[in-house]
């Protein structure tokens, strides 16, 4: 099998690349271990959020291009002779689409249905689609299955939605086999420190403080960025055409109650915190229904919060050398 990755020496992305390398997903009944015949290229514009330390690009099954989704001579070049496509390339940070949305709307929305396009004229076998629970808004009580309506609140998630449609329209339209995948927040290793769980770690491991939008109860799901990709790939192999995929932690948590875990595992304590205003639109709550995926591909969560988080904070520790480059702008 060619696969090709697209934003895989991002956050989520690489971890499906050293998964793959590292056999995780045949350990799990999730498809094959690449042997030696079986390739990798992964895609990625290497922006502030991608870095080549995520990737162990000195591995012969791996090709790493730099480029552009929204480059289509680009895309003509790479994608034929490729039977799959995992496509991760986003912008993704919630504050900075606040800011300014262009970036967001050229790469979510423009990029992907370039990617797709490309896609149809290389006769691409198989295609999966990563996307957010934050396409379905925010939900005061229950959980969102897939057949929820999309109503996105920020920039970031409108661009993603745009993108998880182009997606269905290009099933529909051209018969592409594009499946979309929605998950929770992800944490894991190598997460660019912009994001709460890095940010809190880094800064309380400096000595910093860190801030707390409003009272902190804003509602989060969590899953283990490791437990997503063996989802993703389970989505890959043996999900359905047209189809779209939740994928939940089970793990609802407070920001207030997220701050207290990061603060006891880091000891420090709470005049640490900074509270600043809340953020424009900032969603109450997210929460998944999974129950398609558990009960149709046999997805089940094998990570659970409290030690994954744990060890997070311990592979930042461990691992300022990565994590101070991102911060210099310099990974």
């Amino acid at each position: 099998m060619r696969l090709l990755v697209t934003g895989g020496a991002g956050f989520i992305g690489s971890q499906y690349v050293r998964g793959l390398l590292d056999g995780r997903y045949q350990a799990a009944g999730t498809g094959a271990a690449l042997p030696g015949g079986d390739l990798i290229t992964v895609l990625d514009k290497l922006t502030y959020a991608g870095s080549l330390d995520n990737l162990p690009v000195d591995d012969e099954r791996v090709t790493f291009v730099e480029g552009d989704i929204c480059d289509a001579r680009l895309l003509a070049e790479v994608l034929p002779g490729h039977d799959a496509v995992v496509h991760f390339a986003a912008e993704s940070h919630v504050d900075r689409s606040i800011g300014d949305a262009s970036p967001f709307v050229m790469t979510n929305v423009v990029g992907t249905q370039t990617l797709l396009e490309a896609c149809r004229a290389a006769k691409v076998e198989r295609i999966v689609h990563v996307s957010t629970d934050e396409v379905y808004g925010s939900i005061d009580e229950g959980s969102w299955t897939e057949d929820f309506p999309l109503a996105p609140n920020s920039p970031y998630s409108a661009s993603k939605a745009a993108s998880d449609l182009f997606a269905r329209a290009y099933w529909r339209t051209h018969g592409l086999s594009v499946s979309v995948t929605r998950c929770c927040n992800n944490y894991g290793p190598y997460q660019y420190v912009e994001k709460v769980i890095p940010l809190f770690i880094t800064s309380l491991t400096d000595g910093g403080d860190v801030p707390l939008y409003g009272d902190g109860h804003h509602i989060r799901e969590w899953l283990h960025v490791d437990d997503h990709c063996r989802a993703i790939h389970l989505v890959l192999t043996r999900g359905g055409a047209g189809e779209t995929y939740n994928i939940g932690g089970g793990s609802e948590i407070t920001n207030l109650e997220l701050t207290d875990r990061l603060l006891k595992l880091c000891g420090a304590d709470w005049d640490r915190v900074r509270r600043v205003p809340d953020r424009k639109a900032h969603d109450e709550r997210y929460s998944l229904d999974s129950g398609k995926i558990r009960e149709e591909l046999g997805f089940e969560p094998e990570i659970p919060f409290g030690s994954g988080l744990a060890s997070v904070v311990d592979w930042y520790r461990d691992n300022r050398w990565w994590w101070e480059k991102a911060k210099a702008g310099t990974a």
